[in-house]
């Protein structure tokens, strides 16, 4: 069992009477209720002490009553530290008011996300108007969350190119093809990504890009040494994925997978890769709010 504090710095939340999911209606298993209570009862043991919530692909009209929910439930559990946001950052300059509409929600709210995993064109991110969208987000104090197929990591390094400003989180190493047990060329694209200093990468949702039900920590072990190894002790992130990650594992399981493969490392290091490391990408505080 893990015995260091944990953020979670990669968390879902829903409830399926408030808002459309139009991709939860094919997975029956994640078709229901997820929240803060079915999260306890699933991280019972570990010593969770802050989380990050980040947004769930909500129909569009949704997103910001998604973003103030999400903030609302901070009101029940303190460790709820920080969200990520839905923002359509291919309005341009035109999405500055939905910016503002998420900075009045408060300081919870720490960055945003435009998933960009089921756009066919893998420069989606590199139009003109995307482009000065992310660049926006520095006025406001936002990092931007990357949640893409490992094909698109070209794009998003030259995106990430060209917003120095902006700090941004690599979500699930990119999703690399682990259950074809590729590591080329997912490898030399990644470290391209990493040898830029403004982006950080969450080790999380390795385990539904393996066989599910069939993965073996062996299926997942490159993957994770060589994020390790490109984006070093200060640019690593302990993300759960939960509950898609019970697609394919328990949280329990995930855990004790991730903490087997970072024993190695010096304390310091896995205090960072746990927890600390979250604190700082995502300015996180641990004082109770008022």
């Amino acid at each position: 069992m893990l015995d260091l504090p944990i953020i979670d710095a990669h968390v879902h939340l829903w409830d399926l009477l408030q808002f459309p999911r139009p991709w939860l209606d094919t997975l029956p298993t994640l078709n229901r209720p997820f929240g803060l209570t079915d999260y306890q009862d699933q991280t019972t043991g570990l010593a969770i002490t802050g989380m990050v919530f980040v947004e769930t692909d909500v129909a569009a009209s949704y997103a910001l009553l998604e973003a103030r929910w999400a903030v609302s439930l901070a009101l029940s559990d303190l460790r709820l530290q920080g969200v990520v946001a839905a923002a359509p950052l291919e309005n341009g300059l035109k999405v500055r008011s939905y910016l503002e509409a998420l900075s009045d929600l408060g300081p919870l709210v720490k960055g945003v996300r435009r998933n960009l995993q089921d756009e066919k064109d893998p420069d989606f991110c590199l139009s003109r108007n995307f482009v000065q969208g992310v660049r926006l987000l520095t006025e406001y104090g936002f990092s931007f969350d990357i949640c893409i197929r490992h094909d698109q990591l070209p794009a998003v390094t030259t995106l990430v190119r060209q917003c120095p400003a902006v700090v941004f989180v690599l979500d699930h190493l990119g999703k690399p093809p682990i259950r074809k047990g590729q590591l080329d060329p997912w490898c030399d694209q990644l470290a391209a990504l990493a040898a830029l200093p403004n982006v950080a990468c969450k080790i999380s949702g390795l385990v539904t890009e393996a066989e599910l039900r069939q993965w073996q920590p062996d299926d997942l072990a490159p993957y994770v040494a060589y994020a390790l190894a490109v984006f070093g002790p200060n640019r690593v992130l302990f993300g759960s994925d939960w509950p898609v990650v019970t697609l394919a594992s328990s949280y329990q399981r995930w855990v004790e997978t991730l903490n087997a493969f970072t024993l190695h490392l010096s304390l310091d290091h896995r205090r960072l890769l746990w927890g600390e490391n979250a604190r700082h990408w995502y300015r996180l505080t641990s004082v109770a709010r008022e």
